[in-house]
């Protein structure tokens, strides 16, 4: 292989592994801050959940975006290195700062800039660009709705329970969080599967995109191994400041924001489970009592969602532009 294919799969294997810790707080904070489980059985549990995840429900968002984003002769290993460098540069920030901001954003802005930097807007595929932006700005709005009509119908089942059903939502949040960690490492390991085979592809190592199981090895690996290490930083934002977190708001979040993740994976379509678990958050916490959340965390949270396409497009194109004027 290339320095240059050899660097996208290192690259994009380590974008897989910021995901992972970066994304571990969406799948365990409530479960940890509502104390349902430890942290580290918790973190363990749903690492080792993330890597089965791509073999249980297959690649189609990896097919989506391999095929539906840009034209495939617009597609280069620099492109690819831009858009991944980009990604991780964000990844890293908004880790650094405590924001739970989406790695998908990061990655598909980051895509965006180089190959327009590359090929001009031609290159992008509307229609497919048109799908993953509905699906990544459609799914917390979702997440919202669900996680309030979910936790609306558990406290109208228990409404005359005793506060001994207080262990059954502890005990219920490790199914969730199974449930959760197996849409997450479903839709996020796939985008970097999509970028690793698109790089093989333009390589001319394999002839159509179709996703070797070495990749889906190593992505489902790597997403595990980083949420095992997990973000503590970010746990703490998800898990405490939209509002103080009980077993039933961390059963609900975890059974809301898994309905909408999975079933955006066996569609195809990428979402941010970032994006998905706060919205549902927040749907739950204003299911009992609106000024219950913290709208002012909320706000901040959204302000990096609108950022970052923006922000990594920005850093794709220039970082494109460094490659294919000093890298050959």
């Amino acid at each position: 292989m290339t320095p240059l294919i050899i660097a996208v799969i290192v690259l994009a294997l380590v974008f897989d592994f910021l995901n992972g810790i970066h994304d571990s707080s969406n799948v365990v904070a409530t479960m940890i801050s509502s104390r349902a489980i430890s942290p580290r059985l918790a973190l363990g549990m749903t690492a080792l959940a993330n890597f089965v995840g791509p073999f249980v429900f297959g690649v189609a968002v990896a097919n989506t975006i391999g095929h539906e984003i840009v034209a495939a002769d617009a597609i280069s290993t620099q492109v690819l290195v831009a858009a991944l460098f980009s990604a991780i540069v964000w990844n890293l920030l908004t880790w650094y700062l405590g924001f739970p901001s989406s790695s998908s954003h990061a990655l598909i802005g980051g895509f965006i800039g180089a190959v327009v930097m590359a090929a001009g807007w031609d290159a992008i595929q509307m229609h497919g660009l048109e799908k993953i932006l509905i699906a990544l700005f459609t799914s917390p709005i979702l997440g919202y709705l669900i996680g309030f009509i979910v936790l609306r119908v558990v406290m109208m089942l228990s409404w005359n329970a005793t506060p001994r059903v207080n262990s059954l939502f502890k005990r219920s949040q490790i199914v969730t969080a199974l449930a959760l960690a197996l849409s997450h490492g479903t839709n996020d390991a796939q985008k970097t599967m999509g970028i690793i085979t698109l790089a093989l592809v333009t390589g001319g190592y394999l002839d159509t995109f179709a996703v070797p199981f070495w990749v889906i090895l190593l992505c489902a690996g790597m997403i595990g191994l980083g949420t095992a290490v997990g973000g503590w930083k970010l746990i703490k934002t998800l898990g405490g400041k939209f509002y103080k977190i009980r077993p039933v708001d961390g059963f609900a979040s975890q059974l809301a924001s898994a309905v909408v993740i999975l079933s955006a994976s066996i569609l195809g379509g990428p979402v941010s489970t970032t994006q998905v678990v706060s919205s549902a958050i927040m749907g739950v916490g204003a299911a009992e009592r609106v000024n219950k959340v913290r709208w002012g965390v909320a706000r901040e949270i959204a302000t990096a969602w609108l950022l970052t396409i923006p922000a990594t497009a920005l850093v794709g194109a220039g970082v494109y532009w460094v490659v294919i004027q000093y890298i050959h």
